[in-house]
């Protein structure tokens, strides 16, 4: 698990962010867009870098990480504090989220910046119904596959006649001063709607032309998505209360549900620690309660009515530091001192918060993150051992109907590529996917066969026996491989191409592991160049039903002539 590469030339110049090499300037190359479309940016036949934002609107400095790194993997290296809460919260009687107010002081620096890395984009069925959340998640990916690998279900993605893209549309970057940024995380797609974060505001666009279909204004900007949305395409957000003022946060108090489809914000609550309002790092969607987290304790709320569900208590001695969702609501309790921590992985009901199970990790991991609620998997780095900032030494594997710990499955970060940052945010894993009881990771790049580029695989873990099955899928020389979510018990996965190939997506067979090609995009310098910031690990990439679209989790001021773009849309056709 390494780090990524330095930023493409439509990115950001270093200040914080993911970088090392600078680009050098190149001339402008034809936009290849539909007619009402602005033109893209210059060419620049180098492999993909990722973004490296500017500070502004509330938000740190990104953390340096290893210029060294391979693409598509970057993870912050350091934190800082933004919100210091005092104290150390702890468990309610019977099962209830409660807290204290004296918490540790651990609260990192992250609001925002780690958001330009894991992926994080979301689907739902249009084919469901009824209240059940029905997701998946590209970068964690909730297991929809049921049983072992021979017994898959088959997915619903078609494969095209023609797998050959052409852009969609393009959504310009939000006008902003030359020194601002801004978080802008969140992207979904409903069968009616494709809905993007902006700079205080979320807006649906027609899935196939890009036409603004609504706009909900926020009075300041977003800090954190929910992955997660229900049948019926309604999800949650984190904002700050009002446009803070420069390199200034005005804090992530603000949760609000959100319906996509009618293009509504249905409600705004907070909650408190004493008289101050708390500031969330995570938020999840499970079936109709909305989850949030924090140092300072979790609340949960109803995502029809915003009714608090469960809320901090000042008699607490652990604390809800954040949940991971979808089929599954799941708790990740801290307890304990600062390097003293233990760690409780407790499965809860969406509804009044009761434990329904828990297992305790060993003492001493201060971070875990929620890769998968169901089946329940857990990633950690046990003793600070990954060594490479990915923040995963080990996986596990979890009954979550009984809390009993299945398997162990030891992911050395100089063999595999994935990350989580369990730091931060619960729910923020890139590089995976779950599914037919097993886990679905890429390995670390290596030079391929023909020695013409870097390329990399997917194996598979079974999650009964922590092995490997076996299983491989090779990206191919000169790309690079990574999952995004399950379709039925197939794995979307997306390819990155060397430096005069589009990238691809490909469904890879759960049982055969055989890969079939759902679309390959232009690999004209111009619209890689657009695509390049924006790829798995560092922007939020959304597949589904032939349409790939793939957008920013950070939005910066403008940085040379050309136009910028907050996302990019493609379709193939039949």
């Amino acid at each position: 698990m390494t780090q990524p590469p330095p930023p493409p030339p439509n990115q950001p110049p270093p200040g914080g962010g993911f970088g090392s090499p600078q680009p050098q300037p190149q001339p402008p190359q034809p936009p290849p867009v539909p007619p009402q479309q602005p033109g893209v940016g210059y060419g620049y036949p180098q492999p993909p870098q990722p973004p490296q934002p500017q500070p502004g609107y509330g938000y740190p400095q990104p953390p340096q990480p290893n210029p060294y790194g391979q693409p598509g993997y970057g993870y912050p290296q350091a934190t800082v504090p933004l919100h210091p809460q005092p104290g150390q919260p702890g468990q309610a009687a019977g099962g209830g989220r409660k807290f204290n107010a004296q918490v540790a002081i651990i609260v990192a620096a992250v609001v925002a910046i780690a958001l330009i890395i894991g992926g994080g984009v979301w689907y739902s069925k249009s084919s469901g119904t009824g209240g059940k959340d029905d997701t998946a998640s590209s970068s964690g990916g909730t297991g929809d596959g049921k049983g072992g690998a021979e017994g898959t279900s088959k997915g619903s993605e078609k494969v095209p006649a023609d797998p050959n893209s052409k852009v969609l549309f393009q959504v310009p970057q939000p006008k902003l001063d030359k020194d601002d940024s801004v978080v802008v995380t969140g992207s979904w797609l409903t069968d009616k709607v494709y809905a993007k974060s902006g700079v205080a505001e979320i807006v649906g666009y027609d899935r196939d032309k890009g036409t603004e279909l609504w706009t909900i204004p926020l009075p300041g900007p977003v800090c954190e998505a929910s992955r997660h949305m229900t049948a019926d395409g309604k999800t949650a957000v984190v904002f700050q209360p009002r446009m803070p003022a420069k390199n200034r946060s005005e804090g992530c108090s603000q949760v609000a549900a959100i319906d996509l489809n009618a293009g509504k914000k249905l409600w705004t609550e907070t909650a408190t620690s004493g008289d101050r309002p708390i500031s969330f790092d995570n938020v999840t969607v499970s079936a109709s309660t909305v989850a949030v987290g924090s140092t300072n304790g979790g609340a949960a709320f109803d995502i029809n009515s915003g009714e608090a569900l469960w809320t901090p208590k000042a008699a607490d001695t652990c604390y809800d530091a954040g949940y991971g969702g979808g089929a599954k609501l799941v708790a990740v309790r801290k307890c304990g001192q600062f390097e003293a921590r233990e760690l409780h992985i407790q499965t809860i009901d969406p509804k009044s918060g009761k434990v329904v199970s828990e297992y305790k990790m060993a003492k001493g991991i201060e971070y875990a993150s929620v890769v998968s609620t169901e089946p329940l998997v857990v990633a950690a780095d046990v003793g600070e051992s990954a060594g490479d900032g990915s923040g995963i030494s080990d996986f596990f594997s979890i009954d979550n109907k009984t809390g009993k710990l299945r398997a162990r499955i030891s992911a050395p970060g100089d063999s595999y590529a994935a990350e989580c940052d369990g730091i931060t945010r619960v729910e923020d894993c890139a590089g995976l996917a779950v599914g037919n009881d097993r886990l679905y990771v890429p390995t670390e790049d290596q030079e391929g066969s023909s020695g013409s580029g870097r390329t990399n695989s997917v194996v598979a873990f079974d999650l009964a026996s922590g092995k490997l099955t076996g299983q491989r899928a090779d990206a191919g020389d000169g790309y690079t491989i990574m999952p995004l979510r399950m379709d039925g018990g197939n794995v979307i996965a997306y390819k990155s191409g060397p430096y005069d190939k589009g990238g691809q997506v490909v469904s890879i067979d759960g049982g055969s592991f055989e890969q079939v090609k759902l679309m390959e995009n232009p690999g004209t310098d111009s619209v890689r160049d657009v695509a390049s910031g924006k790829e798995p690990g560092y922007g939020e990439v959304l597949y589904a039903q032939g349409r790939l679209y793939m957008s920013e989790r950070y939005a910066s001021g403008p940085r040379s002539g050309e136009v910028e773009y907050l996302a990019i849309a493609f379709g193939v056709s039949g």
